[in-house]
Formats: C-alpha cells, structure tokens, sequence
C-alpha cells in the first residue's frame, strides 16, 4: 500500500484509496492499533492482497467497462466466479508487478432480476449510452482516478433504493455508490507471529471493537483450506437521496485474507516465502459471504458498536 513511486498506476490506486480512506473509519482505527502493537511501523507497510469494485451488467457498464482502465495499466484477467443466488459474475485481475494488489471486479446480472428492479436500474442507467470509460484519457492517472468518484447517473430516490434493497442488497448499494471502492484488503499472513494468522488477527480486531462479518462463519475458508477471508461489516454511512430525503445506509468496509503456502513449498522457511509461493486466486463461496459485508443483516449488528 505504498504509493511512494508515482508511477500513473501509483496515482490511480492512491486516488482511489484516499476517499475511502477518509470515510471508512475502521482503515484508520485498524491502522492505528497495529501500529500500536507493533505489528507494522506506518500503514504504508500494510501489504494490500487485494481491492474491490461492484457494476451494473447494463449497456456501457459492467466488467467489460471498468477492467479497461486496469487492463491498460498492465492488469491481466484471470478466473470468473459466478454466484448463482446472488445473481453476480466476477473476474480477478493479476497485477504488473508482485507489489500492487489483485483487483477483484463483480457485475450484477441485472436481466435475471424481476422486472420492477430492472425498470428502476435501468431508469438511472440508460442515459449512458456510450462506455464511459472510452472517454477517458487512461494514461492520465489524475482524470482516471476521479472516475472512480464521479456521478455517473442520478442519486436514487430513496423509496427506489428501498424498493431495489428488498430484492438485491447490492444493487442497491451499487445504485447509490456507484464505482466507490467496496474494500480493500490486509494480507495477514505477511505480518509477524502470531498475528499472521486469521484466529490470531481476528481477536485482535475484536479486542479493538471491530464487527466482524459472521456469514458463513467469521473465517471463511476455500476447499483447499489455503485461503482464509474475514472483513469487518460495514458501519453506517450518511446518504442523501434525491428530493433532499437522508438516511443511513451500509458504506464500504475491511476485509482480511491469509494466503498459505502451496502444498509444493508448506516445508518452506516462512521469512523466504514470496507471492509466488502462497495460494492464488479466490474462492466463490468465501467471495459469495464477503459481499454481505453490507447487507443488512451483517449491518444492523453495528448500530450499537462505536
């Protein structure tokens, strides 16, 4: 999470950060306790596994959209993941170089909704009838990095934000958000012993009054038991809705995995395992209890935490 170098991806990705810094509050809390405890020095020593967008599958938008901007930045697509309940398709994108994290890009199948959500999507969205990302200047680090904020569509009504949430939690958050970071993410295991494993971790979130994710179990782990997610649940933002009507709804949060290494190097010496020795890629059904991170059944936990 080091942007020292100020490469036009350095630019991008600390554009990107900075906003969601300033209104997730739990970045800072976190930063500051491990800090603290001696766990990392500054937050820039905080090794980012992996950052997170949600789309709309609608014309202009979706995946095919919004990977152009890293794909020119030196991204590759990898593995797509498809959760059937949740209606959702997503790819994760391979950095550059080793230092930079993955990014993780998820679409809603917005046609397989009912079609009262379609109509209410669709009533933001079909103003945009060319690829909004075609207009960028994608080596222009600046301008891209104020797409990520910029208002794509009108802000909802907040009787359509309702009426969306009763079907589709994240459409619901997309149609307000729109490409807001969703999360970034620790890498656990690159801390020091014993906090460079999730149990460990975890009890020290807790201990500092952070409200873990409990969907599917606070720790999430693939089949082959290498990748272990947790995240925080997102607290409660302010919103404003058109018409000057405000409510608080879910805003964005942490999340935090720990890689173990491949069958080939587990004998390996922990102080010389590198990115290429620990387990790649996700997991569907880890992904698939993230994502309500912000639903709200995780959220409402959070309204007496603070």
């Amino acid at each position: 999470m080091n942007f020292d170098d100020n490469t036009p991806l350095d630019i991008i990705l600390k554009s990107i950060f900075d906003p969601y810094k300033k209104s997730v509050a739990d970045v800072e809390k976190i930063s500051q306790a491990m800090i603290a405890k001696g766990l990392i020095g500054k937050q820039e020593d905080i090794i980012n596994d992996h950052i997170a967008f949600r789309t709309l599958g609608v014309p202009n938008l979706g995946i095919v959209s919004l990977e152009k901007i890293f794909l020119a930045h030196g991204y590759q697509r990898m593995d797509s993941y498809y959760f059937g309940e949740k209606k959702l398709d997503a790819y994760w994108y391979a950095p550059p170089k080793p230092e930079y994290p993955r990014i993780f890009i998820s679409e809603l199948r917005v046609n397989e909704l009912s079609s009262n959500a379609q109509s209410i999507i669709k009533k933001y969205t079909k103003l945009i009838t060319t690829d909004p990302v075609d207009a960028l200047n994608l080596i222009n680090p600046k301008e891209v990095g104020q797409f990520f904020y910029k208002p794509l569509w009108e802000v909802p009504s907040l009787d359509e934000f309702l009426e969306l949430a009763k079907e589709t939690e994240y459409a619901a958050w997309v149609i307000y958000n729109r490409y807001y970071l969703n999360h970034y993410t620790i890498s656990v295991h690159a801390l020091p012993e014993p906090y460079n494993s999730l149990v460990a971790f975890n009890s020290f979130l807790e201990e500092i009054g952070i409200v873990l994710n409990t969907a599917g179990g606070k720790i999430k782990i693939s089949n082959d038991g290498l990748l272990k997610q947790s995240s925080s649940v997102a607290k409660m933002v302010n919103a404003n809705f058109a018409n000057g009507e405000q409510m608080k709804i879910a805003g964005s949060y942490v999340e935090f995995a720990e890689r173990l290494p491949l069958p080939e190097f587990k004998n390996m010496e922990k102080t010389l395992l590198k990115r290429e020795h620990l387990r790649e890629g996700f997991e569907s059904a880890n992904a698939d209890k993230i994502f309500e991170s912000t639903y709200n059944e995780q959220v409402k936990k959070t309204v007496n935490c603070s």
